[in-house]
């Protein structure tokens, strides 16, 4: 029963961030800006799918047993509440949009503090889960898979690091939120509750991280790719039937652990950050080489390696932009680029690539779903955004035009394919 309600949820998850996935190319297509675009790319498509991923695979990999599977109900629920408002919040900026429904500052409030929920809700039940064995030195690697117990055992032990950024990441947006409604300030004023003093002084001012980017980048880097990482040496190896180098595991873990953290501490800043981006580059880098080296050496054919090489090729690129316009001074008009090729290329076409693992095209039975289908959206990715990227980093905005609509081609086939799945499955 237990095994059933957690698959249940976990699909849940992954057809709303499918939905958030189409939602997200459409409005690059039509004009968005970032800070809109970014919710529904990142909270949106790729953390629902991280999440509901995640409440099958953590437990299992900690060799245990998901403790409260209705959780995932509850926290699917807040998360796709808050992903919506934040959007909301985003687009109408205080403007129009926002006075006609009368929620100026409380859209951004309701969205904060309900994705930050959704997310207490997360850590806490996949914390109750593996309380005994934090460590990960239980995997519940078989006999068969003994060779890689040391490997699965380094990708277990950043799992709580991924959780702390992760709470950082979701509460530094709630507490700027909370901090800066005019409806508290107005009550601290008043000297109604001096509690909100020392809030609004955590969202707005004496935060360790600032919020916007920098926590932005908390999330992105520091949890989704941290824990593509993690469970991607064990997740992957087993899809390709091929060991990842030893010596690429130690060099990619510590050093994606650890670059999320200098680069939002000193976001655009000195030393601090251009060590972390170098050290989130050597982490991208050496990840690509691991999966373009298990790529290489597997004697299996399935569909979605080519989504997860395409990503770690298209992720290089992205660290590359971004390395670039934080340290070495590339114009700065490349980062729409970096964040496209980061949250759509990297994160983006591993999640399709993997998904296509679990859920493979082969055995549909609806028109159009196989796994020339399937091979045709995630090029139609990776082309789209690799020509969005080059329309965006030359000025030209007619090519990068035509490059968000090819991608954003690619995700209504990868919809398609996925919920005919569903629905054949159901």
């Amino acid at each position: 029963m237990t095994s059933a309600t957690v698959t249940r949820w976990s699909r849940a998850f992954v057809v709303v961030g499918v939905a958030w996935f189409v939602c997200w190319n459409g409005a690059v297509v039509a004009g968005f800006d970032r800070s809109a675009t970014v919710v529904l790319g990142l909270q949106g498509f790729v953390f629902s799918v991280v999440f509901g991923k995640a409440y099958s695979l953590v437990p299992t990999y900690f060799d245990r047993e998901l403790a409260f599977p209705n959780a995932a109900g509850a926290h699917l629920l807040l998360a796709t509440l808050g992903t919506g408002a934040l959007f909301v919040d985003a687009v109408g900026g205080g403007g129009p949009p926002m006075e006609i429904v009368g929620a100026t500052a409380w859209i951004g409030v309701v969205g904060a503090t309900a994705w930050f929920a959704g997310v207490c809700v997360f850590v806490g039940t996949l914390g109750w889960t593996v309380r005994d064995n934090l460590t990960g030195r239980e995997t519940a690697t078989g006999e068969i898979n003994r060779h890689r117990r040391r490997i699965d055992r380094a990708a277990n032990a950043v799992v709580p690091v991924v959780m702390a950024y992760l709470l950082a990441g979701a509460a530094l947006p709630a507490l700027d939120a909370l901090g800066s409604s005019p409806g508290l300030l107005a009550l601290d004023a008043l000297g109604t509750s001096p509690g909100l003093l020392a809030l609004d002084a955590l969202g707005t001012s004496s935060a360790l991280v600032a919020p916007g980017p920098a926590a932005t980048h908390v999330l992105a880097a520091g949890t989704a790719t941290l824990l593509v990482f993690g469970i991607g040496f064990r997740l992957l190896p087993r899809f390709f039937v091929s060991t990842p180098r030893p010596w690429l595991v130690a060099v990619v873990l510590p050093a994606g652990a650890l670059a999320p953290a200098l680069l939002a501490v000193d976001f655009q800043g000195g030393r601090l950050f251009a060590a972390g981006a170098t050290l989130q580059a050597v982490a991208i880098v050496g990840f690509a080489i691991a999966v373009a080296d298990m790529y290489r050496r597997t004697d299996r054919a399935r569909i979605g390696f080519h989504g997860v090489l395409a990503g770690a090729v298209l992720g290089v690129v992205a660290v590359a932009l971004g390395w670039g316009a934080g340290v070495a001074d590339l114009d700065p008009i490349v980062l729409d680029a970096h964040y496209r090729l980061a949250v759509g290329g990297f994160l983006g076409l591993t999640i399709v690539g993997v998904t296509y693992q679990f859920y493979p095209p082969a055995i549909g039975t609806a028109p159009g779903v196989d796994d020339r289908t399937a091979l045709a959206s995630m090029v139609l990715l990776a082309v789209g955004l690799t020509i969005e990227a080059v329309g965006i980093a030359t000025d030209a905005g007619s090519i990068a035009g035509v490059g968000a609509a090819i991608a954003l081609a690619g995700a209504v086939v990868y919809a398609w394919i996925l919920y005919a799945l569903f629905w054949q499955r159901r």
